[in-house]
């Protein structure tokens, strides 16, 4: 409501009544324009009041919403659900245009406004994480993978000759599958192992770039955030190497946001080495549903260059997720939750080791990985031997007792990827020692559900160790048809499930 009707209404409710009134929504707007003035991030989260006057103000500045407009195009965001039209704020001409999709919309003010200010907020976010030397950033609505194929694309348009892409060994599928998406081929660099862990073979990545040529490799790429007992990638020397070279590097950085390190790392790695591109998730990072991802790099150019090459306009969704979340977060919000992540990280490590202790396992050593642990599994390993099962078995068994995240890996698994073979796959190496479960520590978790998962790990061994017994005692496993009841239920729960967790989560 603007002055003037505000003054008609105090004819209506009484002067007094319209100042206080007046005074409230000055509230609001005052915050609004804070943000349209510095297109930061704001300090303090916002009230949902706030955010919402604000993007009902956004779209009626959308020509959807216009009282009087008369649409003749193709797309002209009509939306027949109701339903659907309000989960979208009356957002519906999503974001871009044909020939880039960081164009302003002439039928979308404000729509484009707002993925402009959510650009801005995350750039103002991923410097404040740590990320100071980034100068520009893109949101795109594509997860992971299919953003890290745009990169790659895009790369292809300064070096059109280029087959290779030099790759750091990580057994997730994601990141193999967008290099050859992208029409590459990888060349692939193992990982070294260093007791525990298994860190960036630096000398091998030398070896590689020397031996093919320069013209033929598009980029390298690195990847910080990952499973233990594999380490961050060593950023820093390989973007030294990067910058000898000449050649191109993207970072994987999918849940790197919220690790002090891997964004200590991935700046230092700026100021002294190359580094064309970070990647990261919306999802892992910021809380929103799976959809969107962050492109951020020092140079503008590559990043407009890169909403250029993007085929068509895209969906507003993502944007408008994190455009929101960032909103009602703000700085101080965000700071909290990477200050609790970290807390939780320290304390699951706690209570993984003194529960490591208390069955003979242990928790691998891996200092280089600051969100994820590795527990083995060697005494697991042998009780499931007189079951005739292997250790995928105890991950299922964890599973069907609502504990979802963990990453159970036998590291003896041959599997095929993108047409290419691995041995001991799920362990990003050939003949990693021993077999181990994953936990991590991520932004989002309470400690609480540290304390339920330890003792959720705890009864499921005491119930393994149980039926390992009467294996044993019987000579072989017994078959869950024999149970009746809730053991039943429980035991056949654990052998459906099974074979599906033998599969390496993503």
């Amino acid at each position: 409501m603007d002055k003037a009707n505000l003054e008609l209404a105090s004819a209506v409710v009484g002067a007094n009544y319209a100042t206080q009134a007046e005074n409230a929504l000055r509230s609001h707007q005052r915050l609004i324009r804070i943000l349209l003035e510095h297109k930061k991030l704001p300090e303090q989260g916002w009230s949902e009041e706030t955010i919402e006057l604000f993007l009902h103000d956004l779209a009626a500045m959308d020509s959807n919403n216009f009282l009087d407009n008369v649409g003749l195009g193709e797309r002209e965001a009509r939306i027949a659900s109701g339903l659907v039209s309000r989960m979208h704020f009356r957002l519906g001409h999503g974001v871009g245009r044909s020939g880039d999709i960081a164009a302003i919309q002439p039928k979308a003010a404000g729509s484009s406004l707002m993925a402009r200010l959510a650009e801005c907020m995350m750039l103002d976010l991923l410097q404040q994480t740590g990320m100071t030397r980034a100068k520009s950033c893109i949101i795109l609505p594509l997860a992971t993978g299919m953003s890290i194929v745009m990169t790659l694309l895009t790369l292809r348009l300064s070096k059109p000759q280029a087959k290779y892409i030099v790759w750091s060994r990580i057994d997730q599928k994601t990141c193999l599958k967008a290099i050859v998406t992208a029409g590459y081929t990888p060349l692939i660099v193992e990982q070294r192992l260093n007791g525990d862990q298994l860190e960036t073979d630096m000398a091998a990545m030398q070896r590689v770039l020397k031996e093919t040529p320069n013209e033929s490799i598009a980029c390298v790429i690195t990847t910080t955030s990952c499973f233990a007992p594999r380490a961050a990638d060593d950023v820093v020397s390989v973007s030294l190497l990067c910058k000898e070279h000449g050649i191109p590097h993207v970072i994987n950085n999918a849940y790197g946001v919220q690790i002090g390190k891997c964004m200590h790392e991935v700046n230092e790695a700026m100021r002294v080495g190359r580094v064309d591109a970070v990647v990261q998730s919306t999802d892992k990072n910021f809380l929103v549903p799976v959809g969107g991802a962050v492109i951020a790099s020092q140079d503008k150019d590559f990043v407009t260059l890169i909403s250029k090459t993007y085929p068509g306009r895209a969906s507003g969704s993502p944007v408008l997720d994190l455009f929101i979340t960032m909103l009602s977060l703000g700085s101080k919000g965000y700071k909290a939750l990477v200050k609790e992540r970290k807390e939780n990280f320290a304390y699951l490590t706690t209570q993984l080791k003194e529960f490591a202790a208390s069955v003979g396992e242990r928790v691998l050593s891996t200092p280089g990985n600051k969100i994820s642990l590795a527990v083995s599994l060697e005494k697991v390993q042998e009780l499931l031997k007189p079951m005739k099962q292997d250790v995928s078995f105890f991950g299922s068994m964890l599973f069907s007792r609502r504990v979802s995240g963990t990453r159970v890996v036998s590291t003896t698994t041959e599997k095929t990827v993108a047409g290419i073979s691995f041995k001991g796959y799920g362990a990003h190496h050939d003949a990693f020692p021993v077999p181990y479960m994953t936990a991590a520590a991520a932004v989002g978790m309470k400690k609480e559900e540290v304390d339920q998962f330890v003792r959720r790990l705890d009864a499921t061994f005491s119930k393994l160790k149980r039926l390992s017994s009467k294996a044993t005692s019987q000579g072989g496993q017994e078959k869950p048809s024999q149970k009746v009841g809730a053991a039943q239920n429980e035991e056949a729960a654990d052998g459906a499930v099974s074979a599906e967790m033998t599969e390496t989560k993503e």
